[in-house]
Order: C-alpha cells, then sequence, then structure tokens
C-alpha cells in the first residue's frame, strides 16, 4: 500500500509538472509571436507616411510639367524610406563592384568574359544590393562575375 500511494504521488508530481511545463511552453509561444506582431507594426507605423508621400507624388505627376520638380520628390521620399529602414536596422552592404566574389556575401547571377585579366574572379556588375539587419545578412548581393 505504501508502495502505491508512492507510486500515485509520484505520478500526481509527474502530470503536474509537466502540464506546468506545457502551459509556459503556450505562453511562451504566445509572447513570441506577440512580440514579432508588435515589431512588424511598429515598422508599418514607421513606414505610413512614406506611403502617403507617394500619394502626394502620383497626384502631382498628373499636372506636373517640371519633371524635375517630380525627380526630386522622389529622391525625397527615397531618401526618407532608407532613414526609417535604418532606424529599423536595415543597413545596404558596401558596393562590390571590383571586389573578389564572396560567396559568403554575395550570390552569382551569371559570368561573363573579363574585360581585364585583374577582373576575373572579380565582381563585374551588382544587378542587386545586398542588405543586412543589425549585423546579419537578410539578402545575398546580386552579381555578375568576371571569368
Amino acid at each position: 500500500e505504501k508502495l502505491q500511494a508512492a507510486l500515485d504521488e509520484a505520478k500526481d508530481k509527474y502530470l503536474r509538472l509537466y502540464a506546468d511545463f506545457e502551459n509556459q511552453r503556450k505562453q511562451h509561444a504566445k509572447q513570441r509571436q506577440e512580440l514579432i506582431t508588435g515589431a512588424n507594426a511598429n515598422l508599418m507605423q514607421a513606414l505610413l507616411p512614406v506611403l502617403d508621400d507617394f500619394e502626394r507624388a502620383i497626384k502631382a505627376m498628373e499636372n506636373a510639367q517640371d519633371i524635375e520638380a517630380v525627380k526630386q520628390g522622389v529622391l525625397l521620399i527615397q531618401e526618407k524610406t532608407i532613414k526609417i529602414l535604418g532606424q529599423q536596422g536595415l543597413k545596404p552592404m558596401e558596393s562590390a563592384i571590383g571586389q573578389p566574389f564572396d560567396l559568403e556575401l554575395h550570390e552569382s547571377i551569371t559570368q561573363i568574359p573579363a574585360p581585364s585579366e585583374d577582373l576575373k574572379g572579380k565582381v563585374i556588375d551588382e544587378l542587386e544590393k545586398g542588405y543586412y539587419l543589425y549585423d546579419k545578412i537578410i539578402r545575398f548581393a546580386k552579381v555578375v562575375i568576371g571569368n
């Protein structure tokens, strides 16, 4: 009887611990999801003024006579977007043109004959910039390599 009582008590403790573990695991997953959702909401709120600027620019383009003013407006919107994304931790990679191909940073789109001997194995053109989010690469630079 003592042995059965001890076994029942151990089973009860095990079930309670398992239930507590499951509850904490679910709560942790919920908190993590809320954190991700909150971060996305902050980014979306920061980008809303950029969206407003684009809408104003589109309206201005309908009646624009001076293309230079439209260009300047679009450039200002681009600068604002870069600034907002930079505040969120986004940083562009340095230009890869002329640098040796680095598999850790670059994605080779194609290879072309190198215009000179010293450009063999080096980046000839950069089709898309690479980006870091804080210190982690989120997009590799898409490049053309000299062969």
